[in-house]
C-alpha cells in the first residue's frame, strides 16, 4: 500500500514544494519519510541520531527543491541520495567522537526495531527490485555501490579496501549508479 496518492506524483510535489507548497511538503514527507528513515537507520544504528538527520534531510528537501532536475533521475532517487550523504556525514562524525569503528547493523534487525517502517510486503519487493538490479550490474560496479551505499563506506575507503585507483572507484561507481537508475527506471515502468 502506497502512502503517495495515486494522483500526485512526487515531482510534481517537489515542483509545489519549490514554490512553498506546506501541503505537498507533508504529502512528500508522508511518502518518503519511511524510505529514508530506513536507509539512514541502517547507516548510523542509532534510533535518536537517526531521526535527527532524518529531519536534516528533509529540511534539505525543503530549502533545496528548486534545485530538483527530473531529467537526471527519480524524485525518490533524489530524496535517497540526500539520506545516504547525511546519515555517512553523520557516521563519520559519530565515529570521530567515539574513535572506533561502527559496522553497519542488519537490515531485518534495524527496521523490526521501529514501527515506522514500511509494510515488511513492500519492502521485500523493493529489496527485490533493486537487488535484481544491482545482479545486473558488472561485479567491479556492484562492489563498489554496496560498499557505498551499504557498507556506508566514502569512495577513498573503498579505494583502500579494494586496492584499486581512486579514479577507477569513481568511475565504477558513476558508471553503475548509471546503469541501475536506467534499469529500475525500466523496472518501474513495467509495474505501473
Amino acid at each position: 500500500m502506497s502512502h503517495l496518492q495515486p494522483s500526485v506524483p512526487s515531482v510534481e510535489l517537489i515542483a509545489r514544494i519549490a514554490r512553498g507548497d506546506q501541503s505537498a511538503f507533508s504529502q512528500f514527507y508522508d511518502a518518503h519519510a519511511g524510505l529514508a528513515f530506513g536507509l539512514i537507520r541502517r547507516i548510523v544504528r542509532d534510533k535518536e541520531a537517526a531521526e535527527e538527520v532524518l529531519q536534516e534531510v528533509f529540511w534539505q528537501v525543503w530549502r533545496e527543491a528548486a534545485s530538483f532536475d527530473p531529467a537526471r533521475g527519480g524524485a525518490e532517487a533524489w530524496l535517497v541520495m540526500r539520506a545516504k550523504t547525511r546519515a555517512i556525514d553523520k557516521l563519520r562524525s559519530i565515529r570521530r567522537k567515539e574513535q572506533t569503528f561502527v559496522a553497519p547493523v542488519d537490515e531485518r534487525s534495524a527496521s523490526a526495531a521501529d514501527p515506522r517502517v514500511e509494510d515488511p510486503a513492500v519492502v521485500a519487493a523493493d529489496r527485490s527490485l533493486v537487488e535484481g538490479a544491482l545482479g545486473r550490474l558488472p561485479d567491479a560496479q556492484r562492489r563498489v555501490i554496496e560498499l557505498s551505499f551499504f557498507g556506508g563506506l566514502t569512495q577513498t575507503e573503498i579505494a583502500a579496501r579494494l586496492g584499486e585507483p581512486i579514479g577507477t572507484v569513481k568511475t565504477r561507481a558513476r558508471l553503475g549508479l548509471e546503469r541501475l537508475r536506467g534499469l529500475l527506471a525500466g523496472k518501474e515502468a513495467t509495474a505501473r
